[in-house]
């Protein structure tokens, strides 16, 4: 059974910068949920929520914090049984915050971020227009990290649930699940945020020897192979089609050299495993290579009140074997690939969703459905705009040539009645 350690506070203390002004000290959160005498879970952090809410006359924002009087969720647990780990903290009237986890072996992930908030608590949410329990999920929280060690991300990470105006913005984050001993691991992966930060130094003599230089653009590998791939549910049903091809496009430094490279790589459908899951409003799609030590992700989410999904996340982490240390990186806040539940996205053409600084990812010939899947195949198509312009283009010059020759017709015509009118009948 799930409960809080013995050796810190029996509260959540979270406090947050309010929208409307009202400045609060931010405290860390430290909770731990257990299984008898061993922790599995750990989270050290600080957060806050806001929520866009209707009301009778228009729209209004609520922000708060998780308060001293949170207490750990009944639900918590450490997982087993075909249950994934999960912590949840319950707070207020009826409101709740759950991180569920999950691992393939090599590293964890929160790939369920549920917040459950209750509308006709008249105190947090005046005048709203609904009552009763709101439910929202996502898939898309950029947390991953490799087993036995910590999640370190210090930088503001949101999280954004459901596509209606409602967030959750961590901050200060040491976390570690599936945990092998009682405290948090000293090996830590860092989040992206965190790696982007550095702070210059100036030299205060000339430094000997040049800085880090970025080496030569990669001649690309040409065009991948296309994969096709597929996320079942729990009763075999398909819920998650995918069809097309993968090139990475990596900035990073290799052991041998003090150069940053860029390096292209496309990934092979037939030495790669897919898995995945797929809920109401969100759905993943993993892809691991192991002969590289690849392994890619993309979560999407779903707007149940317009019936659109889009590509809200991207997650890679990658130990190739020149990297001078492994590359880790996600980003939880993307608009890639929209559609239309029950319709699959398809863009024949290539298009490089840009990720991180560092990262992009170039897509050829795809085709994607992650919602609403009908058996096994796709349904109706809704083409990007980059397949349309490549449309456009000769339909374009089509019509032009076919005006050059109108005009040209007309030209002659018209010189040869002149012709013609020069000669008089004898």
């Amino acid at each position: 059974m799930a409960q809080y350690s013995n050796k810190h506070s029996q509260f959540v203390k979270i406090a947050f910068v309010a929208v409307l002004g009202c400045v609060a000290v931010a405290q860390a959160l430290i909770v731990e949920v257990k299984d008898g005498n061993r922790t599995c879970i750990k989270a050290e952090l600080s957060a806050s929520l806001s929520i866009v809410y209707s009301t009778s006359n228009a729209t209004s924002t609520a922000s708060l914090p998780l308060p001293d009087s949170a207490t750990l969720g009944s639900s918590s647990s450490c997982g087993g049984a075909g249950r994934a780990p999960w912590l949840a903290v319950a707070f207020g009237s009826g409101h709740s915050l759950g991180l569920g986890f999950s691992s393939d072996g090599n590293q964890y992930s929160v790939d369920n971020l549920t917040l459950e908030y209750n509308l006709s608590d008249s105190a947090l949410f005046p005048d709203a227009s609904g009552s009763g329990l709101v439910t929202l999920s996502t898939a898309s929280t950029g947390i991953l990290a490799g087993i036995n060690t910590t999640y370190r991300c210090v930088s503001d990470s949101v999280v954004r649930l459901g596509g209606d105006g409602v967030s959750v913005t961590f901050s200060n984050v040491k976390m570690e699940a599936y945990m092998p001993v009682d405290d948090l691991s000293l090996n830590e992966t860092i989040c992206t945020a965190d790696r982007s930060v550095t702070t210059q130094v100036l030299p205060t003599t000339p430094p000997k020897t040049s800085a880090v230089t970025t080496g030569p653009a990669p001649t690309p590998p040409g065009n991948p192979e296309r994969g096709n791939y597929t996320v079942t549910n729990s009763n075999g049903t398909i819920c998650l089609l995918a069809r097309m091809g993968l090139q990475l496009n990596l900035t990073y430094t290799p052991s041998s050299l003090n150069t940053t490279i860029q390096q292209i790589m496309n990934l092979q459908p037939n030495q790669m495993r897919n898995t995945g899951s797929c809920g109401q409003s969100s759905a993943t799609l993993w892809l691991l290579e192991e002969d590289t030590n690849t392994n890619l992700s993309f979560s999407f989410a779903l707007n149940t009140t317009t019936n659109k999904y889009h590509l809200s996340a991207i997650s890679l982490t990658a130990a190739w074997p020149d990297m001078s240390e492994p590359f880790s990186g996600s980003n939880g806040s993307l608009d890639y690939l929209r559609g239309t539940l029950g319709r699959s996205y398809m863009c024949s053409a290539e298009q490089t969703l840009f990720v991180l600084s560092n990262f992009s990812l170039n897509t050829f010939q795809l085709q994607v459905q992650p919602f609403g899947v009908s058996g096994d195949q796709f349904g109706a198509a809704e083409e990007c705009q980059l397949d349309e312009d490549n449309m456009l283009i000769p339909i374009i010059v089509g019509a032009a040539l076919a005006g050059l020759v109108l005009i040209v017709l007309v030209a002659y015509l018209i010189g040869r009645k002149r012709s013609h009118a020069g000669y008089q009948t004898i």
